[in-house]
């Protein structure tokens, strides 16, 4: 099952791209994420990052428990691409310049179920990215 939303961000690619490529953000706009501790290769291809999530235990997460995140992609002001193996999602934000100050950007969720909150982790999660970009813009 794949979920996609777009949305014009009010922010110039290379400034989108400089908050998405910094592991360290990505609790900032990620839902359920609290820390992240990326490896020396950051946001590049290949990179490995240990997360800490936020969210509630369950009968198979326990609170805080950390787990790993894998970029499979990164483009430089056009796209970031990881999987969250434990979560069995695959996620993409692209970016596609629109003018001078403005941003086409798109989140694809790809994983099997889903439904319910699941679904909307695409939406929370370029929502966010819309919010925090904005308030950059904004000064």
């Amino acid at each position: 099952m794949k979920v996609r939303v777009k949305r014009e961000l009010l922010a110039p690619p290379e400034d989108v791209w400089a908050f998405l490529s910094e592991p360290h953000n990505l609790a900032d706009w990620w839902p359920g994420i609290a820390a992240v501790q990326p490896d020396r290769r950051g946001a590049a291809r290949g990179g490995r990052w240990r997360l800490t999530r936020s969210r509630q235990p369950t009968l198979f997460r326990k609170p805080g428990s950390g787990e790993g995140l894998v970029v499979t992609d990164a483009q430089a002001e056009r796209r970031l691409a990881f999987q969250l193996p434990e979560d069995r999602l695959e996620v993409e934000v692209n970016l596609e310049p629109r003018g001078h100050d403005r941003t086409q950007a798109e989140v694809v969720v790809k994983g099997p179920l889903l439904l319910g909150p699941r679904r909307l982790v695409a939406q929370q999660a370029l929502g966010r990215i819309y919010d925090l970009c904005q308030t950059s813009a904004d000064h």
